[in-house]
């Protein structure tokens, strides 16, 4: 039996583990770099060195207790999209105080929680409809490279079309240099890729005087400004529910989707067909989540990423243990990450979003109750800047078009559920 063969049924090494979870680690750290740059964008007022000590502090505790307790070789760390929506729909959008922000993560978490630890995990997950996945991740993946090339320059608002193409100076420039790098070292299969884009961009911009050095390179972590400051109380309002509950979904959607495909993929099922440990999985994603809330970060989720230490090799949680301590020295970078300017990080988030956009492609146009609630649900969440209003909307379209067109007995009840909740959920929010 050949190698690869023997570590696709199970067996494994330690030294195959370890250079499984530095793979995983490499391919996922631009995090560090990337979620402090979303979340203390302008107008948010969250200090950059505490959501880098908080987002360290996800990473690395919550990927350490996905190798011992889960026991999967999944990494975690505060999840694209939800950082984008956390920082520029909450918090910038509509004015809510990020402390009382960080209460609504907490929230949602300790919903996850519940539901993960109930059998109720399994009817949510089968109620949501694939066609709305696809497109709540297509959706979240436009808004992502909206978000993107705005910190690069290349679209700016405009009084009359609401948008337009921005000037087209250095910042342009130097986030095209840092795709073509990207891109480039992805093409080779690297797990560099990400983060060499952003040194180059960076590289660049301080050598030609647009950014600064900073005084020094290396400082202690950061437990004084977001930690624990969250406001779970003030986020106890009825015109958040709706934000509550879509965070909760799209750390299911994001969980469900990310442990499904990886491990059908790399051969990790069970007997029945279901990824090894799901129930153990899903409960540390909630844990992500709930953490994050109380370190000071936007919500956490499983990383995609961890295909990549999965296809050299890494099947158990050891290699998650791996991962995890190699965010430890992370915790010290905070001078260094702070120099990286937006449009270093632009490309990350065009890529990002470009590959979770690409999910779309899996799904079926042809019929007006198919193609009309995945529309809504990709358009509504870059238009309104708003996550929530995508997937509200797109349960509501999916359960009332089924019904117009006569095929609503293939309507789950509990989709049924779902949509009047979502229903509810609006009107709430327009109260509140």
């Amino acid at each position: 039996m050949s190698e690869k063969e023997t570590e696709t049924r199970g067996a494994t090494s330690p030294r195959t583990e370890l250079v499984a979870g530095v793979t995983t680690f490499f391919t996922m750290a631009y995090i560090v770099v990337v979620n402090p740059s979303v979340l203390s964008a302008e107008g948010t007022g969250m200090p950059f060195s505490g959501v880098l000590t908080a987002t360290v502090l996800v990473a690395f505790s919550m990927t350490l207790l996905m190798g011992l307790y889960a026991r999967l070789p999944f990494a975690v760390a505060p999840g694209m999209g939800l950082n984008a929506f956390f920082a520029y729909t909450l918090v910038v959008g509509r004015g809510v105080p990020w402390p009382v922000a960080l209460g609504l993560v907490f929230w949602a978490g300790v919903l996850f929680l519940l539901v993960s630890l109930t059998p109720l995990r399994e009817s949510l997950a089968r109620a949501i409809p694939r066609p709305l996945r696809t497109a709540a991740a297509a959706g979240i993946g436009v808004f992502l490279a909206f978000i993107g090339l705005k910190n690069a320059g290349v679209v700016a608002a405009h009084p009359a079309t609401f948008v337009t193409l921005g000037e087209l100076d250095y910042r342009v420039w130097l986030t095209l240099l840092g795709l073509s790098v990207t891109a480039l070292l992805m093409k080779r299969r690297s797990p560099f890729a990400f983060l060499a884009g952003i040194f180059a961009v960076t590289l660049v911009a301080w050598a030609a005087g647009r950014v600064a050095a900073p005084q020094s390179f290396f400082s202690a972590p950061d437990f004084q400004s977001v930690f624990l400051k969250l406001d779970p109380f003030g986020a106890l309002r009825l015109s958040l529910l709706p934000a509550v509950v879509t965070v909760m979904f799209t750390d299911l959607f994001d969980s469900v989707s990310t442990f499904m495909g990886v491990s059908q993929a790399a051969g990790m099922t069970d007997e029945a067909g279901e990824p090894r440990n799901l129930r153990e999985g899903l409960i540390v994603d909630s844990w992500v989540t709930l953490g994050a809330g109380l370190a000071g970060s936007s919500p956490g989720t499983a990383y995609i990423e961890s295909i990549a230490g999965i296809e050299m090799g890494g099947r158990t949680g050891l290699a998650s243990v791996f991962t995890a301590l190699c965010f430890l020295p992370c915790f010290f970078v905070a001078p260094l990450a702070a120099m990286v300017p937006a449009y270093a990080t632009a490309p990350v988030l065009v890529i990002v979003g470009a590959f979770m956009f690409s999910s779309i492609a899996s799904n079926d146009f042809k019929r007006i109750e198919d193609a009309l609630p995945a529309f809504l649900t990709i358009v509504l969440i870059p238009l309104t800047f708003s996550i929530t209003q995508g997937i509200l909307w797109g349960f509501i379209s999916h359960a009332g078009l089924y019904l117009l067109a006569g095929r609503g007995r293939e309507v789950k009840p509990m989709t049924y559920a779902l949509a009047v909740v979502s229903a509810g959920l609006l009107v709430l929010e327009r109260m509140a």
